[in-house]
Parts: C-alpha cells; structure tokens; sequence
C-alpha cells in the first residue's frame, strides 16, 4: 500500500499550540507530516528559519510521523519535487477560510491535481496565531497556553535577548 503523505506549510514565526493541533490532527490522517519552513526572503521574521525549523523539531518530537524541512519558493514546486499530492491548512475563521480558498486555487493551477485540507480550529485554538504570541511575548505576558512547552524557553530567551538590545 502506498504511503499517504501531506504538506503544511508555514512560517511558524513562532510555532504555537494552534500549529500543533494541525500537525497532531494531519498525523492521525496521514502515514506522514512534511512540516515546511517557509524562508520568504521579502519578509523579515523575528526567528531565523533555522531557529523556526528547530523549535518545530523540538515540539515534533513526539510525532513520529512529522518531518520538518525548510523551504523557499512556490509551494507548488515544493509539492511536484517531493511528489506531494495533499497540503494541508488550518482555518481559524472566516478570514482564514477565504485567504485559504484563494490560496488553494491558485497551487491547483500551478500544480494540477494538488489538493487542499482545510481543518477547521479545535476548540481552544482559535484565537491563537504567531502575530498574537510575538505581541504576547514582546509585553512579558504568560505564553503557556499558547506555545509547545518544548520552545516556551526559546521564545522566552530571544526576547529577553531583545528586550536588551531594544529590538522587537
């Protein structure tokens, strides 16, 4: 039988609970779980993309089927390289789920025959996304319920590092 594996892609700047719950979900789906990094040269992220491939390594560690790679340009070109056939995206709500579809189309033209799942929120993780974590975080606020306890001391540790040297 042939192995089913899924993409999901992001820039997890930080990775957050609401990643997890995805990544945790797609596993119970698929045989495996390609966790892209994205490197976007246009946008400066607070973590490098090897600090974010790390993090994403640590809060994995207990899901077997999850592999993290990096990753820069289309996505498409990602999935026909790897012979991925299945990307899959959280949706958090209404935003999401039309900056999602649009999305969606557009790697279905560049790449025919790739398909996009959708995963609607778990309770609980709606509200989390990496800009709130980073604004959490720049004022000092407990980030428990929102991050991997794995990388709690990593995001911790780069912003007192900024807080120092008066960066974001």
């Amino acid at each position: 039988m042939k192995e089913s594996v899924c993409l999901f892609p992001g820039s997890f700047d930080p990775v957050t609970n609401g990643h997890m719950d995805v990544i945790r979900r797609a596993a119970k789906i698929f045989d495996r779980v390609i966790v892209g990094v994205l490197h976007n040269p246009d946008k400066q992220g607070l973590f490098s993309v090897e600090q974010r491939v790390a993090m994403l390594k640590k809060a994995c560690a207990d899901i077997p089927q999850a592999e993290v790679i990096a990753y820069g340009g289309l996505l498409a070109d990602l999935t026909r390289e790897k012979n991925i056939r299945v990307v899959i995206r959280g949706v958090r709500g209404t935003g999401d789920l039309e900056s999602e579809t649009a999305m969606a189309r557009i790697n279905g033209q560049l790449d025919p025959g790739l398909e996009t799942l959708l995963l609607p929120a778990s309770p609980g993780c709606g509200e989390i996304s990496a800009s709130m974590v980073r604004q959490l975080a720049q004022f000092g606020a407990d980030l428990k319920p929102y991050v991997p306890r794995a990388v709690l001391r990593d995001i911790r540790k780069m912003y007192a590092a900024n807080r120092k040297t008066g960066e974001e």
